[in-house]
């Protein structure tokens, strides 16, 4: 056999194969988006959970049993998280300045993103515990689940929605900022943040940093407001 083979073999029975096709995916992926010069729907993200996907369906594999080798880099996404808050150390100042504006955006946003979900979903027939889970799709995933949860939602259904939120978010919110002719770093970086989440903010890093700091400002507040404003605003929208 091949050492190709022998590899092949010794990880399909090892919990280092999910580490391993993760790992190879995206970095596989993210070579491709920039080979295209950041071509949107070759989303480094999307193109590795499609791949992931396809090849758990085509190799009979267990979501379980690919999970065991992945959890790894679900553990990182904790260190990852806190690491935002290096880029939002370096422009306390300029967060200090702009915090009527920024308080004022984001709590328009927030509403928003809750608001226009329910208000489309409802108008292209969706039922109501799909509305209740679509409500908090701009959070951050594990709050987003728990608010779904609280009023009434489908938590597992609110997690595909966050992560299809995030994924279109990182691909078109480039293209929405020009059209709408919005430069400054910092109101792109809020609106990354509010209306995309982490995926969101991970693209806006890639981009500049000052839009990086905002962004991950705006989506840990996002998902304070969203907690407080989800029920109530659903109330008052769906009723019960």
């Amino acid at each position: 056999m091949s050492p190709v083979g022998t590899l092949w073999v010794y990880l399909a029975t090892s919990p280092l194969l999910g580490l391993v096709v993760t790992l190879a995916v995206y970095v596989a992926a993210a070579a491709l988006y920039q080979r295209t010069r950041g071509f949107p729907l070759l989303q480094p993200v999307l193109i590795s959970v499609a791949t992931i996907a396809t090849l758990l369906e085509l190799g009979h594999i267990p979501y379980a049993r690919y999970f065991e080798g992945a959890q790894f880099i679900h553990f990182l996404l904790g260190p990852a998280t806190v690491a935002l808050a290096v880029p939002l150390f370096e422009n306390v100042e300029r967060v200090r300045r702009a915090a009527p504006a920024i308080a004022v955006g984001l709590l328009c946003g927030s509403a928003t993103a809750v608001v226009s979900a329910v208000v489309i979903g409802r108008a292209l027939g969706a039922t109501d515990v799909v509305l209740r889970s679509l409500a908090p799709k701009s959070v951050t995933a594990p709050i987003a689940m728990s608010i779904s949860e609280k009023v009434g939602g489908l938590p597992s259904l609110t997690a595909a929605l966050v992560i299809l939120t995030g994924i279109t978010g990182a691909m078109l919110l480039p293209f929405a900022f020009q059209a709408v002719r919005i430069g400054d770093w910092r109101a792109r970086g809020l609106g990354a943040g509010t209306a995309a989440h982490g995926i969101g903010t991970a693209r806006a890093l890639m981009l500049d940093t000052t839009a990086g700091a905002f962004s991950s400002l705006a989506m840990g507040i996002n998902a304070v407001l969203s907690a407080l404003i989800v029920p109530p605003l659903l109330f008052f929208l769906l009723g019960r």
